[in-house]
């Protein structure tokens, strides 16, 4: 049976186009994040009246040419699905006018500022848990078929049309023998037709399958959801370097001979299962690996260092131009501390406030770093981020 057409979840969003404002439509930011956020989808036409893609076909091809770039190429032919891995020659990307394929590439807001720019329209969702923005581009018909999530998704459309099936599904079950993560059996309750400027939230959880009416492309804002798995794999595979607390060895004088030689002895193992369960991270040390692990770079992302320059003559450039967070660069705080790309740093009481309003606003203007809580302990760390190319010298744009 066909699904339905939803009016009940659909918003439309103020006339003003180029607004800078959460692209939520009619809705506050209070009102979707307490009704939709991590609850129920929401389908907003004219989220970004007028939206300008971050790239036109073309250069989002050339852009995943590069070896910096994750790209991936889905194509279905009788059928039969399959799957390949970039980097792509423009030559390898099917022509618009062919159908059935989708050219997706990964973390375009790391190379593109006008991705970077629309990516931070959503930051009413803290950084730490925004994740990228991806955009697909697709022949008619093109697709990856119907799929789950386990994060929170905006599915923006930026030009041509793409029709969205959706459906909750609570027991997932994929097909077998796929180079993709397709669902068997997805039965949709709700579709929706999206024209450029029309965008689709979607909770984790709901199975969704986007088809290409024509050539289009697709932004997909996507958000960071670690799983305790592969938080507690990173935290303990540091951990073991450096367990903390005290290093006793295990002893055992006054032992009898073993009759039997090939048993692990009972004090043995009682003192190694004592060891493991006694054993608690200072909770200090969880706090900073968390920033730590929250602000590292993606393992394909590279900083370019600017020219040399002197202290005192970035302090001069910074308190006349301003600066900037670099595109790539993942930044955030949490109590004294402030984390950038995967380390931390504890300035004193001064700095941090001026440092936490960087985070907040990625970029201080000529006339902060002018002031007081400016001091020559705050510019030693500006200056050691700029020379590794984390921020760049200029107003946030």
């Amino acid at each position: 049976m066909k699904a339905k057409e939803s009016r009940r979840a659909t918003r439309r969003a103020p006339s003003r186009a180029g607004d800078s404002v959460a692209p939520l439509g009619s809705l506050s930011v209070d009102e979707f994040m307490r009704r939709h956020w991590q609850r129920r989808p929401l389908l907003i036409r004219q989220a970004i009246p007028g939206l300008a893609p971050p790239l036109d076909p073309r250069q989002l091809v050339e852009l995943a040419a590069d070896d910096d770039v994750e790209s991936r190429l889905v194509t279905r032919r009788r059928g039969r699905w399959a799957l390949e891995h970039g980097p792509f020659e423009p030559e390898e990307v099917p022509a618009l006018t062919r159908r059935d394929w989708t050219l997706l590439v990964q973390g375009v807001d790391l190379h593109v500022d006008a991705a970077h720019a629309l990516l931070a329209r959503f930051r009413f969702v803290p950084d730490a848990r925004l994740d990228d923005l991806m955009i697909s581009l697709a022949g008619d018909g093109g697709g990856v078929g119907p799929h789950v999530d386990s994060y929170d998704v905006f599915l923006l459309q930026a030009w041509g049309r793409r029709r969205w099936r959706i459906g909750p599904v609570r027991q997932p079950r994929l097909v077998e023998g796929l180079p993709l993560k397709i669902l068997d059996g997805f039965e949709p309750d709700e579709e929706w037709t999206l024209e450029p400027g029309d965008m689709l939230y979607l909770p984790p959880g709901w199975g969704h399958d986007g088809i290409a009416h024509g050539p289009c492309m697709t932004c997909s804002i996507g958000f960071r959801a670690p799983s305790r798995q592969e938080f507690l794999s990173a935290f303990l595979a540091e951990a073991a370097d450096a367990p903390g607390g005290p290093d006793p060895r295990f002893g055992d004088r006054g032992r009898a001979p073993a009759t039997s030689p090939g048993r692990i002895p009972d004090d043995l193992a009682a003192t190694l299962s004592a060891w493991a369960r006694d054993w608690r991270p200072d909770p200090a040390r969880v706090d900073e690996f968390a920033g730590r692990y929250l602000t590292e770079p993606k393992p394909s992302v590279w900083f370019e260092s600017p020219a040399p320059m002197a202290l005192e003559r970035f302090v001069r450039a910074a308190r006349k131009q301003g600066l900037r967070l670099d595109r790539r660069s993942r930044m955030a705080w949490r109590g004294a501390k402030l984390y950038l790309n995967g380390e931390a740093f504890s300035p004193d009481a001064a700095g941090r406030r001026l440092l936490r309003r960087f985070s907040d606003r990625h970029g201080l203007d000529a006339a902060e770093l002018q002031a007081p809580a400016a001091s020559a302990p705050v510019f030693g760390l500006l200056h050691q981020w700029h020379s590794a190319g984390w921020i760049r010298l200029g107003a946030a744009p």
